[in-house]
């Protein structure tokens, strides 16, 4: 399992620079969840890898601040019986992260004027709703 991870096409991480650490899961497993250390605890330098791009690196951290610590981002899975498929699964959750934050931002969206068709309908359609609403009270002398 010791390959490299691929964020994106641009940014793909040496398993070097991936630390993992493994310990005994509390979830589904029996008597083997007291013996098996399945749980996979997956780290990544961010704040000081030479693989990430700077710009890149200004970005993750800044969209990331709240789940690092000292610069790393620790990723934990323990869904799963196997120390295996613990470890794919915190691999696949660390790429879909870092390419979450990797994004380019969305485009600024541009504030429009509504059309005067568009005000002239909804300034009608508020009028017909007034007099059902209107036609629909009790008149005073009934």
């Amino acid at each position: 399992m010791a390959a490299d991870l691929a964020v994106t096409r641009a940014l793909v991480i040496p398993a070097s620079e991936l630390r993992e650490r493994f310990s005994r899961s509390s979830g589904p497993g029996g008597q083997g969840v007291n013996t098996t250390d399945s749980r996979v605890e997956l780290s990544f330098d961010l704040a000081r890898s030479p693989s990430v791009p700077e710009r890149l690196r200004t970005r993750m951290l800044e969209r990331l601040g709240s789940r690092l610590v000292d610069g790393v981002l620790t990723i934990a899975a323990s869904e799963q019986r196997a120390q295996l498929q613990n470890r794919a699964a915190a691999r696949e959750r660390l790429a879909a992260l870092l390419r979450a934050a990797a994004a380019a931002p969305p485009p600024v969206r541009r504030a429009t004027k509504p059309s005067r068709g568009a005000t002239e309908r909804r300034i009608s359609a508020k009028k017909r709703r007034g007099v059902t609403k209107r036609n629909r009270r009790a008149s005073p002398d009934d």
